[in-house]
């Protein structure tokens, strides 16, 4: 049976926008948690796809739709893949995208362009209902390098000190449909969209 209503297992209005952006013109009606008062369940998980699925399934249960959990961060080579899983929260509970931008240039000061690699992954898993035994999984990843120092105005997180030299841009200074294009996001969700067309959803 093919979904049509999918619930975004988050409440980051960047991700939200982007999912608005990527999957409304494919015909899939995006609804954010909060319409359902979702609740954001703790990230017990060690991995990315862990937290992925503990969002999607919670959202299943509470909103009785399909639901799309997303987890994804920034791994940095130099810190031995930090801030990974704990992106959001890597200068503290209640950091915000400023606080975490300055940890991690911080952390990486006086390291040469050659040792500042760095990408963004994304896991996405799809559930179309709480108890799925087959949930859809998917991964992208956006190779580049820390800056030291913001480049940008646009995205959100640590787009602007993540430079992609393909793009000749940083997160923060591609246009919304380009980023979506080349992001993370973007790969990972052209490859989940694969998985239900071969799986006729």
């Amino acid at each position: 049976m093919a979904i049509r209503t999918v619930v975004i297992a988050s409440g980051n209005d960047g991700k939200l926008a982007e999912f608005e952006d990527m999957l409304g013109p494919r015909g899939f009606e995006v609804r954010p948690q909060s319409e359902f008062d979702v609740e954001q369940p703790p990230e017990t998980g060690k991995t990315f796809v862990e937290n992925a699925l503990i969002k999607a399934r919670t959202a299943a249960e509470a909103a009785g739709h399909a639901a799309l959990g997303d987890d994804s961060g920034l791994v940095v080579r130099a810190l031995r893949g930090r801030p990974g899983i704990y992106s959001s929260r890597f200068a503290g509970a209640d950091a915000g995208d400023d606080d975490n931008i300055d940890k991690l240039v911080s952390e990486l000061e006086g390291l040469p362009e050659a040792r500042r690699g760095a990408y963004f992954y994304c896991c996405l898993v799809l559930l179309r209902h709480a108890d799925d035994p087959a949930p859809l999984i998917a991964t992208g990843r956006w190779h580049g390098y820390i800056l030291e120092s913001r480049r940008g105005d646009g995205g959100f997180g640590y787009d602007p000190v993540f430079y992609d030299p393909d793009m000749g841009a940083t997160a923060a200074e591609l246009p919304a449909g380009e980023k979506n294009r080349v992001s993370h996001r973007g790969r990972a969700l052209d490859a989940l969209m694969e998985q239900i067309d071969d799986a006729g959803i």
